[in-house]
């Protein structure tokens, strides 16, 4: 099959052959059908995760199965199916008690395991045959794809809007009518205004791009700050919305964008920190959150047995992720693209697609 190869760190991703993969015990075999394009692959090519060489990327799926390992119980050939980026074991405490999300023997596609930077489209004609992706313990982690719902909407959602989601919900339980404000309005800073505007807030976009808080204005933010050289985001945001935001959302993931988020928040607010950070981060505004009394919650993606009231909102129109979806891209364009996903300026998201 056709894959996105990467051969050491930061090194140039070709588009090659590579081997046909297997269902594992447990597992399942996947056509992929679109793959989404999102910055932590571009961490993982810099060098920011321990990979194994050579490396296929990609952690935002969707497809159909067309293969099953022994031991599958809830899954059969034809099925359409998506998955979290982060897959549970199926075994631990953690995985039984739903939250896969933090199981401890995790596995992530396109960072622990070849993944979906394969071929993305329909199955091809000729010896290489399908262009397909390994995954394990299908049981907890597989998601059925809703019909009326296409490979490229649902390929969009295992990473940047199912963490916004669980984000905005389970972690900071935004209310109806409270202020949330979104720092970084990329992908899953996109998501996060369209799910707390569903969920009844009133929504603060910042970013430094104009195009992306014109599409943030599109998904119903009320006000939206643009991030300039020696602009004072907290004030703004504690003058746009009376005193500062109820929840805040750093979409980011750097000292600067943490940090105003944090300052940006109201007495007794709650922040949701979804953007990775640099492992070497060493500031966080601590002494505001013990004053203030803030919260400061960890949001890393979504197990599979949380995805039902996503869905549901996706299937009744309340959320719209397909609004989301900038452009698509070949499997060649998805290579020259990867090295320079940090800087890309794209208001919304590229999925590989035929």
């Amino acid at each position: 099959m056709r894959a996105v190869v990467v051969d050491g760190v930061r090194a140039r991703p070709e588009v090659r052959e590579v081997p046909d993969p297997a269902p594992p015990a447990g597992g399942v075999v996947v056509r992929v059908g679109a793959t989404g394009l999102c910055r932590s692959d571009w961490h993982a090519w810099a060098g920011h995760d321990d990979l194994a060489y050579p490396h296929v990327p990609g952690h935002e799926l969707a497809g159909e199965v067309v293969a099953v390992g022994a031991g599958v119980r809830s899954w059969g050939v034809g099925d359409r199916v998506t998955v979290p980026f982060v897959c549970g074991c199926g075994r631990c405490v953690w995985c039984r008690a739903g939250d896969a999300q933090v199981c401890p023997d995790q596995q992530q596609p396109g960072f622990t395991h070849w993944d979906s930077y394969a071929g993305a489209g329909p199955c091809r004609v000729g010896p290489a045959g399908p262009e397909l992706v390994a995954l394990h313990a299908a049981d907890t982690n597989l998601v059925a794809v809703p019909e009326g719902v296409d490979d490229d909407t649902a390929a969009s959602l295992g990473c940047r809007f199912a963490t916004a989601f669980r984000g905005l919900t389970s972690r900071a339980d935004v209310r109806e009518g409270e202020w949330v404000s979104v720092v970084g309005a990329g992908g899953v800073g996109l998501s996060s205004v369209m799910i707390a505007r569903a969920l009844g807030a009133r929504v603060v976009a910042v970013d430094r791009h104009p195009g992306a808080l014109e599409l943030a204005r599109s998904l119903g933010a009320e006000h939206t700050v643009l991030a300039e050289p020696g602009a004072d985001i907290p004030a703004a945001l504690a003058d746009l919305t009376g005193g500062g935001a109820h929840v805040s959302v750093d979409a980011v993931g750097s000292e600067q964008t943490l940090t105003d988020a944090v300052l940006g928040l109201r007495r007794r607010g709650r922040h949701v920190q979804v953007g990775l950070l640099p492992h070497d981060l060493t500031v966080v505004p601590l002494a505001r959150a013990v004053a203030w009394e803030l919260d400061l919650l960890g949001s890393h993606g979504m197990a599979a047995s949380d995805y039902p009231p996503m869905l549901a909102m996706v299937s009744d129109v309340r959320l719209r992720p397909d609004l989301l979806v900038d452009r698509t891209v070949d499997l060649d364009e998805a290579a020259a693209l990867l090295p320079h996903l940090d800087s890309a300026v794209t208001a919304g998201m590229v999925v590989a697609v035929p």
